[in-house]
């Protein structure tokens, strides 16, 4: 089963971390945030992933064929081009990366379109933002969506609160405090879709078309959209702030996503 990750957009509102990468290879430790949302699903046995691509494309293509030799040591002969790696890494060298020039503009819903002959023997397919981490369920998330048939499956979660939360006692006494708690109330997409295949129906290859409005929005209507809970993990990385939490989190060495593949 593939997994679709969106990885074209600009990421206007991150731009004081680094301008000159793509939003999805902005680090997160050593390796960029779409590397270890991929190793995510490989830790559920999902190992084909097409990349829609987009804005700075060529980084992330660049990122995958160079693959090996920036995550090894290595010695190369450079009159035969023998190359010979040393070592082992975090490297998994079972995906299967396709990468998909989607357009520099394209919104989300074109994107989707423009990967689905990526996809014509796929049934259902994952499909997932390139800036986001969670520690949701995947076999769980999946068995839900075979057991409802409808076409597409969001996973609601709540988002991080922006500020510190205070819990106090009765007379003012401060006896809990968490520096950016998920929010109690209050349900977002989150990404980490399951898809029929019947989404194409829903979709074209208009550059302005976004997956969150028209197409969602005509789901509902007929009924065809499910909501997953979860109530785990999730953040996304859209500003210096959740770059700097997520990055933190890794260092502490309490990733929430980060698990033993399957």
């Amino acid at each position: 089963m593939k997994t679709v990750i969106l990885c074209g957009g600009q990421g206007t509102r991150i731009r004081d971390v680094s301008a000159e990468l793509p939003k999805p290879m902005i680090p997160v430790g050593p390796y960029p945030i779409l590397w270890h949302i991929m190793r995510y699903y490989r830790s559920f046995g999902h190992q084909d992933f097409v990349l829609a691509t987009g804005h700075l494309g060529y980084k992330i293509k660049d990122f995958f064929l160079n693959y090996q030799s920036r995550t090894h040591d290595f010695t190369i002969d450079l009159g035969s081009r023998e190359t010979q790696y040393h070592g082992s890494t975090k490297d998994h060298v079972d995906w299967r990366v396709t990468c998909a020039d989607t357009g520099e503009s394209a919104m989300t819903g074109a994107r989707v379109k423009r990967v689905q002959a990526f996809l014509k023997d796929e049934e259902n397919f994952f499909l997932t933002y390139g800036d986001g981490l969670s520690d949701v369920d995947l076999d769980q998330l999946l068995a839900f969506h075979k057991s409802h048939g409808k076409i597409l499956t969001v996973t609601g979660v709540h988002p991080p609160a922006r500020f510190g939360e205070l819990d106090t006692d009765p007379s003012g006494l401060v006896t809990e405090f968490n520096e950016k708690p998920q929010a109690k109330a209050g349900v977002i997409s989150g990404g980490f879709f399951v898809v029929n295949r019947r989404i194409f129906e829903y979709l074209s290859d208009a550059e302005d078309l976004v997956f969150e409005k028209g197409p969602m929005e005509n789901l509902v209507k007929d009924q065809q959209m499910m909501l997953y809970r979860h109530e785990g993990f999730w953040q996304c990385m859209d500003t210096a702030r959740d770059f700097q939490l997520l990055n933190s989190l890794y260092r502490s060495g309490d990733s929430p996503w980060d698990r033993r593949e399957g």
